[in-house]
């Protein structure tokens, strides 16, 4: 009878650890599969404010303090833009000082917890920008899409889609030089955006149906005088750029693709955005088939057997090797494995989907030569 006894509560134990563990896995998956648009991921430290002065901040010293280029500093109801480290400036052993452009909105006090985004801009491209633009909405499958229109004279689009934890703000860094060359912009909220209709599931799906959004901005732009489009997208929505080009019904008009820190293996992004938030690595496997599960995704393999990550048209990368979230090594691996139509620009310094940010002007100068003979 005791071994008996003994035997239920051992098999007890083990189905209670199991579904702790399940449990536990689906959990981990919501870092990526929940990722609220707008804030930090796991991967961005809190800094702490610890001074400001005329056209400077103190902040942590920490590696993303010591970033170069420019970021948004956001916080609980703030934002500025920060420039370059002032080396010239007094600071303690524990603290850096960056040069503080402007704060766009909210005050900055000793105390505060901020951190670093790709995100100069905030508001809309006219308040943000000074620039022409119109509020349209391109149909969805789902229902109406918002999205920003940049008029330009030029027959060639350029269709901008933001990726993970971003917003449609994100397009504003590039828009002042694509609007000095006349080419039309499109920038896209897809689902899962403030405003426009929610996955079916409420899950981010790495681009797998979020593509079809690209899908229709890309007929939006066909139908309202575009010749032809180029995509540009960063992280996730250069998945779904990736996705466009290879599956869509106008695919022939899609002229070239720019892909900013592109998410190549969801897998490995959901492991290290789970890892990023302390989940114990036995778990990994567990966040990773929880996502398979709960969104319906096919394994990185799947992808590759399906041609999907294969472009077909001029493709620029821009990536580097200090990306956490998305492999610098797999964006490496595809120009290598197509060099005749992906060119690589390594960017070292940045972090996820903020290549732009760490040098603007290299990055628009780049971007001008890739786009002059598509646009």
């Amino acid at each position: 009878m005791r071994t008996v006894t003994a035997t239920a509560a051992a098999v007890t134990a083990a189905l209670a650890a199991g579904a702790a563990s399940v449990a536990a896995g689906r959990l981990a998956s919501d870092v990526a599969l929940k990722a609220p648009p707008g804030r930090p991921l796991p991967t961005e430290p809190r800094l702490t404010v610890h001074a400001t002065a005329a056209g400077q901040i103190t902040l942590t010293r920490d590696l993303a303090a010591l970033r170069p280029g420019r970021y948004g500093l956001a916080g609980d109801g703030s934002h500025a833009v920060v420039g370059p480290v002032v080396d010239t400036a007094r600071h303690g052993a524990d603290t850096v000082v960056r040069r503080l452009e402007r704060v766009t909105h909210g005050t900055l006090v000793a105390g505060d917890r901020v951190w670093l985004t790709p995100n100069l801009y905030v508001g809309n491209p006219g308040t943000a920008l000074d620039l022409e633009y119109t509020d349209v909405e391109v149909p969805g499958d789902l229902g109406p899409l918002p999205a920003w229109f940049l008029p330009g004279a030029r027959p060639t689009w350029v269709i901008a889609v933001h990726g993970l934890a971003a917003t449609r703000e994100h397009a504003m860094n590039i828009m002042a030089p694509l609007h000095r060359k006349n080419v039309p912009v499109l920038a896209l909220a897809h689902r899962g955006d403030v405003g426009a209709p929610p996955s079916p599931d409420g899950l981010h799906h790495f681009g797998e149906t979020e593509w079809r959004d690209v899908d229709a901005a890309v007929r939006y732009a066909l139908d309202h005088g575009a010749r032809q489009v180029v995509l540009l997208g960063w992280s996730t929505g250069a998945t779904m750029a990736l996705r466009a080009a290879a599956l869509s019904g106008v695919r022939e008009r899609i002229a070239g693709l720019v892909l900013d820190s592109p998410v190549l293996s969801w897998e490995t992004t959901l492991r290290a955005l789970a890892a990023a938030r302390r989940t114990p690595g036995a778990l990994l496997p567990l966040a990773v088939r929880a996502a398979q599960g709960r969104a319906g995704l096919h394994a990185d393999r799947d992808a590759d057997t399906a041609g999907l990550h294969r472009p077909a048209v001029p493709t620029l990368i821009f990536h580097g090797p200090d990306d956490e979230v998305a492999p610098w090594r797999l964006s490496r691996r595809l120009a290598d494995t197509h060099p005749r139509l992906v060119a690589l620009h390594p960017v070292d310094g940045a972090p996820h989907a903020a290549m732009w940010n760490a040098d603007p002007d290299d990055y628009e100068e780049t971007l001008r030569r890739f786009l002059t003979p598509l646009v």
